[in-house]
């Protein structure tokens, strides 16, 4: 496998304010130089479904082992959820704009969400996402997260799982899986994921025709 499901068990799970853990390694470095390898060439900011992207057997791999059951055992047992038959969502990202960042927290129809880093090093003192305690202060920090390759975030979503991190402007790689609660909420996500595709490239498009 490309995770290391068993220091992923070993680690605790936060309570406080709101479920979460964090798993540096959970990606161990030998298969993390594989899937680098093979990331998708991403060279604008935004999240893209993984299907909209090329990449090569070894990022596969890594997708494989997110949707397996052994992954989704071991997170209904840290986070105490019966994930059965709730679907899955993957997007990835490869570069980060000014507008990345702000406070959030994710929508309802997410269950768990889990990023997963995939950058050599981090020197950079944006771009490193914050879990907070308040909606309006970046400074409220429960952590700081350095988004180094193979480093796992993963919380269980609810109404004060604040997040959000200093501008940065740059290559910056993060895979986003989440389980969410119904197909629906998938096929309305890829759609609009899709149809951002399409008017950057008919933005791009027009652009170049001037």
């Amino acid at each position: 496998m490309t995770l290391d499901l068993e220091l992923f068990r070993n680690t605790p799970l936060q309570r406080d304010p709101f479920d979460y853990l964090v798993v540096p390694g959970f990606v161990p470095p030998a298969a993390c130089e594989a899937i680098n390898a093979d990331y998708p060439d991403i060279s604008k900011p935004g999240s893209f479904p993984v299907d909209e992207v090329k990449f090569g057997p070894h990022f596969q791999e890594l997708l494989d082992d997110l949707n397996g059951e052994p992954m989704r055992k071991a997170f209904e047992e840290k986070f105490s959820l019966d994930l059965t038959g709730k679907p899955t969502m993957t997007t990835v990202r490869g570069r980060c704009s000014e507008r990345d960042g702000r406070i959030h927290t994710d929508s309802d129809t997410k269950i768990i969400t889990v990023l997963i880093y995939m950058n050599s090093k981090w020197e950079q003192p944006g771009g490193q996402l914050r879990l907070l305690r308040s909606g309006t202060d970046l400074e409220a920090v429960i952590m700081e997260v350095p988004p180094v390759e193979g480093t796992l975030l993963a919380f269980r979503r609810s109404n004060n799982s604040f997040h959000g991190h200093k501008q940065f402007v740059g290559p910056r790689r993060v895979v986003q899986f989440n389980w969410v609660t119904s197909q629906s909420v998938v096929d309305r996500a890829m759609a609009r994921h899709r149809f951002a595709i399409w008017t950057k490239k008919l933005r791009s498009m027009f652009s170049t025709a001037k």
